[in-house]
């Protein structure tokens, strides 16, 4: 699979909570569309729920690469009774471009190792329904600088191009464009054109 490829991930963010014997899981999923809003998002929950016993995160994300980087961390679960069995939601689901982070108040019942694979996995899978499964077609996002000079042919190509952009109008014009991968490079091509190589695209 590549970078351009089509794939599955959750619609939004969504959240799902159940006890087990006395302890308190909330499982908080989200689409991301790169490692560090993964890492954004597990920190913000782990901040919002600074008092909870165990804030346990995974994720999985397409790099512009193709690579597929997974992590899970049991956050001071027992090894492999925590992180593994969310992250193994996430693949059996074949999700990518999606993070969690399930949040535990112990309840003073052990749960056990089978327990807590249970939960952490349940609770994984309900936050996953509760935000719906979509498919989605990857995007790219570059900026595009220019004089005012060129303002008006760089607005015009990306109003009839795929993708979406907003523009900062400033000292010079910058586009931030948000575009499908696959239609990435003809844009950007179709831009240096227009203005002659006189566009800075990053």
């Amino acid at each position: 699979m590549t970078a351009t490829d089509p794939y599955s991930t959750v619609a939004e963010r969504a959240s799902a909570a159940f006890e087990v014997q006395g302890s308190e899981f909330i499982g908080y999923v989200a689409p991301v569309e790169s490692e560090t809003a993964a890492e954004a998002f597990t920190d913000e929950i782990a901040a919002e729920y600074d008092d909870a016993t165990h804030v346990v995160p995974a994720y999985r994300v397409r790099t512009e690469d193709g690579y597929l980087r997974e992590y899970s961390n049991d956050d001071g679960e027992p090894s492999g009774s925590a992180g593994k069995p969310a992250l193994n939601v996430l693949q059996g689901q074949e999700l990518e471009n999606v993070a969690v982070a399930i949040v535990r108040y112990y309840g003073g019942t052990n749960l056990g190792v089978g327990g807590l694979v249970s939960a952490y996995g349940r609770s994984t899978a309900d936050a996953i329904e509760a935000a719906g499964v979509v498919e989605r077609e990857p995007h790219e996002q570059f900026t595009v600088t220019v004089e005012y000079d060129d303002s008006g042919s760089v607005r015009s190509v990306l109003e009839g191009g795929p993708g979406s952009f907003d523009a900062a109008y400033e000292e010079r014009v910058q586009f931030v464009v948000s575009v499908p991968s696959v239609e990435a490079e003809a844009l950007r091509d179709r831009l240096r054109s227009t203005t002659s190589g006189r566009a800075t695209i990053e």
